[in-house]
């Protein structure tokens, strides 16, 4: 075909935009893609909704330790950010990883204390050796000591894997003619419980985002006071992945805090008063 890989990305984008659909399409720009594989990413590869999906906690997966370990090991205390991506991947999936490491310095809560993070690789030939190169490339940047131990970079087999990706609604397709893969860019918010909380599309996630996000997965059992105000004021939309202001409340907001402001100044002013009359008293 002749196509090289940059102009098909740039029109399968157009494509998402057009389509409303919250994902954005990576495939590596180096190398041309076959037909069957373009034809694939216009209906295989997205990111669909699946929101309050349990995800299978029985799935077997190997830690960049080489440890193998039950996916429900991570669950139960804490929510779970999951990142699916690929190790070896050199364009979209470092910058998911580099983004999303920024993105949780802003955050006040720590990985490993009050979530974890698990990047998983779709692609099952990986190992842990690499999964802990990835591990050793990352964490140095977050920057945050004992992130360690709760930020686990994995690696499985085929089908571990895809029914994981399936219960996220994460789609994405391999190439033999490139040994690439096409796949859709974000993360999953998921709750202690491992039901699917929240997504966060595309290659730059805020960090107010992340943290409302945390909060509310967590059931509000970690955050503080302003955090609850930011909940009233903001609310997730499902199709963009964003928190979006709630004009309505806000709106209330404002207006509660003006009358307390007013309440305030007119005891404030009636006190000063009756001290300025108490005061005339004594002086005659």
């Amino acid at each position: 075909m002749g196509i090289k890989i940059q102009s098909i990305g740039l029109a399968l984008l157009g494509l998402v935009g057009i389509l409303g659909v919250p994902a954005q399409a990576h495939v590596e720009t180096s190398s041309v893609l076959s037909p069957d594989a373009l034809r694939a990413m216009f209906t295989d590869v997205g990111f669909d909704q699946r929101l309050d999906a349990q995800v299978p906690l029985d799935l077997v997966f190997k830690e960049e330790t080489g440890r193998t370990i039950r996916l429900r090991e991570y669950f139960g205390d804490k929510p779970v950010i999951l990142v699916p991506i690929y190790y070896s991947c050199t364009t979209v999936c470092p910058m998911v990883m580099s983004s999303l490491t920024r993105s949780l310095k802003a955050v006040s809560f720590d990985v490993g204390k009050e979530f974890r993070v698990l990047s998983l690789s779709i692609n099952p030939r990986e190992n842990a050796d690499l999964a802990l190169r990835k591990q050793q490339e990352y964490l140095p940047r977050y920057g945050r000591p004992g992130a360690e131990r709760g930020w686990h970079f994995l690696t499985g087999e085929e089908p571990a894997i895809r029914q994981l990706t399936a219960a996220i609604g994460f789609r994405y397709v391999y190439d033999e003619k490139t040994d690439q893969f096409a796949h859709a860019t974000g993360i999953v918010l998921l709750t202690p419980q491992g039901k699917v909380a929240r997504y966060f599309y595309g290659i730059d996630f805020s960090p107010r985002d992340l943290r409302l996000g945390l909060v509310e997965a967590a059931a509000q059992r970690i955050g503080s006071p302003i955090d609850q105000v930011m909940l009233y004021c903001y609310r997730y939309d499902p199709m963009t992945g964003k928190y979006g202001l709630i004009m309505m409340n806000t709106l209330r907001l404002a207006g509660l805090g003006t009358v307390l402001a007013l309440g305030t100044f007119i005891l404030l002013t009636l006190r000063r008063e009756r001290r300025a009359l108490m005061q005339a008293r004594e002086a005659r």
